[in-house]
């Protein structure tokens, strides 16, 4: 398809691309060198002055993911270079990029990868009619029909397409529900923590650019908030270049694509693709150049805030009260009749899913707590314990396990407010809370593992229970504080990226044209500090921040929010557990001599992966596998994810440590059958005519009567449950035993064995006489005694049980006084007696293994 490409993006097209995303970064630039000033300026008033909000009670993790993957395992990969399927290795390190391996044995030696995914702004989707959905937005007036499939024909059932409006799309397949559960978990894992790309920690880099993106949107017309604010700055302003420059070659591209409806939509996925290389190779070089000029004159601005920080707030005040006169009046009669109304609403629609969310959270830490707390009450020892806490240590980077949490966010609804307020979609305040709460179940549990380990190291490991109780209720405690003062800021936030953009939009015509004139008021050496854009949208914020922080206040009152009133302060609630944050991380594995993983990427929970890239080094991974050696998944599909009931994250019933224990153990026992689903042809006709062996006793007078061999029969036998069955051939096979035989009151049961035997026609008429000779022994047997057992033989579950439909068709044959071998009495679980009652005389018998073949 280079060609498709290469005629659409010739080279006179793409050089109008690069002068468009010259112009975009250029216009970008000048706004992000203002920005960084007021940012820097912000930065240093705020080290100065101190301030901030509650003290955090929590412990906060500097590196959670040190020395740790997230997950690796295959599954199948649609290459559109030959429209084919293929196996690939996949593996997904603590940068959450994708990378693709051509097998499990190449990423192990560290070779090349087959390529690599970075996941900011994608969408994962699971089912084919969503992408269909989606693809037909792609072209304008290209519309597939109801029905209609895709350009690929997916191997299974269970897709995961990663879905992008600019880059290529990829298509992977698994072979079960729970597979494809899994993975979807992981990915969208992958895509949340990708598009968090802006770091918090950059006091003055992220606030600059996130300032300057939006003023430069706002320039154009766009106000609200933006779906696509995703990944790191360079993906951004990508992104940013592609909002207008994607449609208009759209439009001049679409009319020239040639061919039926899916392919022209494939071509035209293939040019958008190229295209958004071409501009993201840009706006990195850029960018890259932007930041380092603005880094280099960090220092000496900072060295003249520090000087002048005094005269340029008082100037600051100035100019603001200024511009507060111009803009108050008519930013509170906006806000009194266009945006006081609805400020409730949208606070409920905001704090519903939130509040769930982060009680679900606690829910998760508390049971994984609990299952601790059962480990120490069964004394399962010191191994275990590490083993548990080596898992909790990781439960926040967990994506299934946090699945429950943020599934609960995902119900947040805006609908009916989107419009009015300019919301493009819900998306932005999910993601952010869904990285909100990860991060809280993180400090909770990193901060009861510092409890823990201090509690041990000071009070012993006599009582375990009740020193893992008393961290338990304290960590709880803190995080309710904590969730309840990390809620309420993202309610206002989230408040102010609603209500602002809409505040703006509505003063600028009118007060934008003013503004100008306040630049006089300001000095030149501060002038690149104060600007007045920043001033008066800091007046607007002003106006509205008071009726959000009531709003916010009121709803703390309710209890069904969870929410700690702003009275409630713990600030020096714990002063000693901040000195346990400087401490380093407690290893758990090799505190209680935890079980080492062994190989790579495999194994137990908390087995070891291998960072991509090729590096070759061996990691921990987060996301728990259990693989069980000679089970054969089909089409070699996500081998180190089985479609069995032995995934733990997965079992809400049974401890994750007793289900990993057992899949080890399993493993270490070799391949293991299903007896549920015989392979081999012996099996089927067994399960279709069943075989019960019995050991049988023989007359002593005529022992010689008896003699090896098969014969043609009539008669039925009686399970314990009433049901008979018809008995087509029995086999009887002699054999020497000592005379002394065991008390008949404790009997050992025999093992009863079945075994698989054809059926040939042509045995009905053979030894006819002998098999009618056995039959009478039989039946002898049964009439001699009714209040004696003398039956040898116990009975064993068989290994292949027969399936329900054979029961229901045995049950209308008739009774002829056999009773299932396997059937016990009713008081001491003995085998029930063989009689004909023909006979009254009871005799010793010898045993005789007989064979019934159940039609």
């Amino acid at each position: 398809m280079g060609d498709v490409v290469s005629s659409h993006l010739d080279e006179g097209r793409r050089e109008v691309i690069t002068a468009r995303t010259r112009g975009v970064m250029k216009e970008f630039s000048d706004v992000y060198e203002q920005q960084y000033a007021v940012a820097l300026f912000n930065s240093v008033r705020f080290e100065i002055e101190g301030g901030g909000g509650p003290q955090s009670q929590l412990l906060h993790r500097k590196d959670p993911l040190a020395g740790r993957s997230i997950f690796s395992g295959s599954l199948f990969q649609y290459l559109e270079e030959n429209r084919k399927w293929r196996n690939r290795f996949v593996s997904v390190p603590n940068s959450y990029t994708i990378i693709l391996y051509e097998s499990k044995a190449a990423h192990e030696r560290g070779l090349h990868p087959r390529g690599n995914i970075n996941c900011a702004g994608y969408k994962v989707l699971t089912s084919m009619e969503e992408y269909i959905e989606l693809i037909n937005t792609s072209l304008p007036g290209v519309k597939a029909k109801v029905g209609s499939h895709p350009f690929i024909k997916c191997a299974t059932q269970f897709p995961l397409v990663l879905w992008h409006p600019y880059a290529r799309h990829h298509y992977f397949c698994v072979t079960t529900e729970k597979e494809q559960k899994k993975w979807h978990a992981v990915l969208q894992d992958c895509v949340r923590h990708s598009n968090n790309g802006l770091s918090e920690d950059c006091t003055v880099q992220t606030p600059a650019f996130t300032d300057s993106v939006r003023l430069h949107r706002q320039a154009k017309g766009h106000y609200g908030t933006w779906d696509m604010m995703c990944g790191a700055p360079p993906q951004i302003l990508a992104n940013l270049v592609m909002e207008t420059l994607h449609p208009e070659l759209r439009s001049a591209i679409a009319p020239r694509l040639r061919g039926k409806m899916q392919q022209r939509q494939r071509h035209w996925m293939l040019i958008s693709d190229a295209l958004y290389k071409q501009v993201l190779s840009q706006t990195t070089s850029q960018y890259e150049a932007l930041a380092e000029a603005c880094e280099a004159q960090k220092a000496p601005l900072d060295g003249g805030l520090r000087t002048d920080m005094d005269q340029i707030i008082a100037s600051k005040e100035h100019v603001s009260s200024k511009i507060r006169a111009l803009v108050m009046p008519k930013a509170e009669q906006l806000l009194r009749t266009n945006v006081q109304p609805y400020i409730s609403s949208i606070l409920e629609a905001l704090m519903e899913p939130t509040s769930r969310g982060f009680s679900e959270v606690r829910e998760v830490f508390f049971s994984e707590l609990v299952e601790i707390s059962k480990n120490s009450l069964n004394r399962d020892g010191k191994d275990k314990l590490g083993d548990h806490m080596d898992r909790l240590s990781m439960l926040a980077l967990h994506p299934v396990k946090m699945q429950s949490c943020y599934e609960k966010v995902e119900q947040l609804n805006l609908e009916g407010l989107q419009q009015r307020f300019d919301v493009a979609s819900p998306s932005v305040f999910v993601s952010r809370a869904q990285i909100l709460m990860g991060e809280q179940m993180d400090n909770a549990v990193y901060t009861f593992e510092q409890l823990l380990n201090q509690s041990l190291e000071t009070q012993g490991e006599d009582d375990m229970c009740k020193t893992i109780q008393r961290c338990q209720d304290r960590v709880l405690k803190k995080y309710d504080y904590d969730s309840s003062t990390v809620r309420k800021k993202f309610f206002r936030e989230a408040l102010l990226q609603i209500i602002i953009p809409y505040m703006l939009q509505q003063l600028s015509p009118s007060c934008s044209p003013e503004l100008p004139r306040f630049k006089e008021l300001i000095f030149e050496d501060f002038a690149r500090f104060l600007l007045v854009e920043n001033l008066f949208e800091e007046v607007v914020l002003q106006c509205v921040s008071k009726d959000i922080m009531m709003a916010v206040k009121e709803a703390a009152v309710q209890r069904r929010h969870n929410l700690y009133r702003d009275s409630i302060i713990l600030t020096n609630s714990d002063p000693n557990l901040h000195l346990l944050g400087e401490t380093p991380q407690v290893d758990w594995a090799a505190k209680f001599g935890g079980d080492e993983p062994e190989g790579p990427a495999g194994g137990g929970g908390g087995g070891v992966g291998s960072e991509g890239g090729g590096s070759g080094s061996r990691r921990r991974q987060v996301v728990s596998m259990i693989q069980l050696d000679g089970i054969p998944l089909p089409f070699e599909s996500c081998l180190e994810v089985p479609g069995v009931e032995l995934i733990p994250e997965e079992d809400s019933e049974a401890s994750e440590g007793m289900e990993e224990d057992r899949g080890e153990d399993e493993e270490d026992q070799g391949p293991q059958q299903d007896p549920k689903s015989p392979d081999s042809v012996t099996g089927i006709r067994d399960l279709i005519n069943p075989v019960v062996k019995l050991a049988l006793p023989v007359s002593e007078e005529g022992p010689g009567d008896m003699t090896n061999g098969t014969e043609p029969t009539t008669g039925t036998i009686t399970w314990e449950d009433g049901e008979q069955e018809e008995v087509t051939h029995v086999t009887t096979t002699v054999e020497d035993v000592p005379r002394t035989s065991p008390p008949r009151d404790k009997t050992p049961p025999q093992e009863v064995v079945q075994q698989p035997v054809e059926q040939e026609a042509g045995e009905e008429h053979q030894e006819e006489a002998a098999a009618v000779d056995a039959v009478e022994a039989i039946e002898m047997a049964k009439q001699e005694d009714h209040s004696e057992r003398v039956a040898e033989g116990g009975a064993e579950e068989p290994d292949c049980e027969p399936s329900p439909p054979l029961a229901s068709d045995c049950s209308s044959h008739s009774d002829s006084g056999f009773q299932s071998p396997a059937s016990t009495g009713p008081d001491e679980g003995e085998p029930q007696p063989i009689t004909n009652g023909l006979d009254a005389e009871d005799k010793v018998l010898d045993p005789v293994e007989v064979e019934v073949v159940l039609a």
